[in-house]
């Protein structure tokens, strides 16, 4: 005979008249039940247990059935178990790399197209501060061309620095006839007639010039503004 053999199993039997389960009475169980019938036939032994306890009992262990154990369920929290997951944890990881990859790029786009526009308004102004500091010689240039003086060589020359401005942007603006407009021509004369239909340049003294939306230098003119015809006098009406 082997070791756990030879050693007694310990059985638990439960006498408790009430059930902890249920919280009913039980029914007396066959020995309770001879034993109360039996009344002063058998006096109970003193160290019987009383009722409604547990009695232990030392069983053979031959006797004695062995129940498998039931197998052990993991108590863990789902959320324990997502976290321990690796694959889990490198998609968060991927998630937000990719997060932080795509405000980075937001961010640099943002700041390349402010320094472009910068950029751009700073030579547009550097090209307007040159072109109102030749805005001298571009009169002197049409005033020689009014007289007659801008011949030969001189010509050539003048064109040439014309074209250049005007490539870079610059126009030229107020010319006979157009409407009067306050934002851009500047009025040093006045005077009235029935052949216009509303404030019109009539002279231009000094031409004007704008850079792109910015004006340089606006129009000095001459401004004609609608007089209404002088009605006939009333005796050459009785005369006819």
């Amino acid at each position: 005979m082997t070791q756990s053999e030879e050693q007694p199993r310990v059985v638990v039997n439960d006498r408790r008249r009430i059930d902890p389960d249920t919280g009913e009475v039980r029914p007396p169980a066959a020995d309770e039940a001879e034993a109360s019938t039996g009344s002063g036939r058998h006096a109970a032994p003193e160290d019987a247990p009383a009722s409604g306890t547990l009695d232990v009992e030392e069983v053979p262990a031959a006797d004695v059935t062995e129940v498998p154990e039931a197998p052990e369920t993991s108590t863990a929290p789902a959320g324990e178990a997502v976290a321990d997951d690796p694959a889990v944890a490198l998609k968060a990881q991927l998630d937000e790399r990719t997060a932080d990859l795509q405000r980075l790029t937001a961010e640099y786009a943002n700041y390349r197209k402010r320094i472009e526009r910068d950029r751009e308004l700073v030579v547009a102004n550097a090209k307007a501060q040159v072109a109102g500091e030749l805005l001298a010689v571009l009169d002197d240039i049409e005033r020689a061309g009014a007289h007659g003086d801008l011949t030969g060589a001189f010509k050539a020359v003048a064109d040439k620095l014309v074209s250049a401005l005007h490539g870079t942007g610059l126009e030229p603006f107020g010319h006979e006839g157009e409407e009067f407009d306050p934002a851009v021509h500047e009025a040093v004369q006045h005077s009235t007639s029935p052949d216009v239909g509303g404030p019109t340049v009539t002279a231009v003294l000094r031409r004007g010039y704008r850079f792109g939306e910015r004006v340089l230098r606006p129009a000095m003119v001459a401004v004609t503004d609608h007089e209404p015809a002088a009605e006939p006098a009333a005796d050459d009406q009785q005369q006819d």
